[in-house]
């Protein structure tokens, strides 16, 4: 099975094909930054003292963070960066209530084949639509902008084989937890995470977002699933249409001698205890568990998939009492789409809070830090200490479905006694 990754970097630098440890310096299709790392990446360029940036539509700049400001210096963040765009001629500015980078990005501005780095570690979230997207430190963003190109070390492929098909009940979270447990945190170090196999199928693009994203949680450099009718249509919904005469080599095929294989059949819902990603049981592990807060939203949790999930779970019910349930669409699209359908009202209903299209808590920056000993389930990507609060909080990573469960319980729970499914046999 050739490399995907492997044979985009060999299509941008016209050759047949590149090996794995080799190094390359390519241009690049997009720089993504946003207004953490954003700063600093604006230091290195102001250091370089450059009064023109070659091709300002590869910059893409985003308020998802700190939205809307919480303070004078993230509202200072915001006007500095806005200053930036505005004397370099950048377009992809996307302010307050926009979005999270990640979720936007895939609304549209992400292709097939494209090469695209981030001044963020979840940039490897675009690998779900068969392009390569890796993090990278501020410094090299900007030596990207500025230079248009950058260098990289071509990653050793990780293929991981999906056999069967998801249960209702599960989702790429549950997915990629499971995937954490077997590797731990440095199974696919500087590796290339290749999906392949007939259970592709079952998984939607939010499923193989939220998977691509967590890659890196297992130190992957980069995910990538492959061009199928599934991704097709997903641009098709976004009114764009794809060149797939000359994006065939992108195309599924058949694999062998996998890495890993995953039997999606037997997947259960998972969650990761503190302080690790990689530290995930089933849930049945942690049931009964008290928890605080829950939070449904971020790059990997606050897609429309997911709301309609915790809406399924929520309409008719209430909160437990004392327990507090914070919803944050991932985008103003996702946010729109939720209103329109109703499931907004369903929050309303149900007692939970509902904030702007933001990163919100995910990073422990706003709208909803927790506070010392208090604990957290929530279907974002990362339960360092420290990560969403207190270092002294508990924060347990879980699909959408889980965390509703929970919230409504007060406990950790099972969500499938909500979804009408069966027991996993495993």
């Amino acid at each position: 099975m050739k490399s995907l990754t492997s044979q985009i970097f060999a299509r941008a630098l016209g050759k047949e094909k590149v090996e794995a440890g080799e190094l390359v310096v390519v241009k690049v299709d997009k720089v993504m930054m946003h207004d953490i790392t954003g700063p600093i990446v604006l230091d290195v360029i102001e250091s370089l003292k450059v009064d023109e940036i070659r091709n300002p539509s590869l910059v893409y700049i985003f308020l998802d963070h700190y939205s809307p400001p919480p303070n004078i210096e993230a509202a200072n963040i915001h006007g500095r960066l806005r200053d930036f765009a505005n004397k370099f001629k950048i377009e992809n500015f996307f302010e307050i209530n926009e979005g999270i980078c990640h979720q936007v990005m895939c609304e549209g501005p992400v292709k097939p084949g494209e090469i695209i780095i981030g001044a963020n570690s979840h940039t490897t979230t675009y690998g779900a639509l068969a392009s390569f997207s890796t993090g990278v430190g501020s410094s090299e963003a900007a030596y990207a902008i500025v230079s248009g190109e950058l260098w990289f070390r071509v990653p050793e492929p990780f293929y991981i084989e999906l056999e069967g098909a998801l249960p209702n009940y599960a989702s790429g979270k549950d997915v990629i937890l499971h995937i954490l447990s077997k590797i731990g945190v440095e199974g696919a170090l500087y590796k290339a995470m290749e999906f392949s196999g007939p259970g592709l199928k079952s998984l939607k693009v939010a499923d193989r977002l939220t998977i691509s994203n967590m890659s890196v949680e297992g130190g992957a450099k980069n995910a990538i699933f492959p061009l199928d009718d599934i991704t097709i249509k997903y641009f098709n919904d976004l009114g764009i249409n794809l060149n797939l005469k000359q994006l065939e080599y992108l195309k599924p095929v058949d694999p062998y001698n996998p890495n890993m294989r995953v039997n999606l059949n037997v997947i259960e819902p998972m969650i990761a205890k503190p302080p690790s990603p990689a530290d995930a049981v089933p849930v049945s592990y942690a049931e009964g568990i008290g928890v605080d807060v829950g939070f449904i939203g971020s790059c990997t949790g606050g897609r429309y998939e997911d709301l309609f999930i915790a809406a399924k779970i929520l309409k008719g019910r209430k909160l437990s009492r004392g327990v507090r349930l914070i919803i944050i669409p991932a985008s103003k699209r996702v946010y729109g789409e939720a209103l329109e359908n109703g499931l907004i009202k369903i929050f309303y209903d149900a007692g939970a809070i509902i904030g702007p299209p933001s990163c919100g808590p995910c990073f422990g920056g706003h709208l909803g830090v927790v506070g010392d000993n208090e604990t957290v389930i929530t279907s974002s990507n990362r339960n360092f200490k420290g990560r969403m609060g207190s270092p002294n909080a508990s924060v347990y990573l879980a699909s959408p479905a889980t965390v509703v469960a929970s919230t409504l319980e007060g406990v950790i729970a099972d969500p499938r006694k909500y979804l009408g499914a069966k027991e996993v046999i495993v």
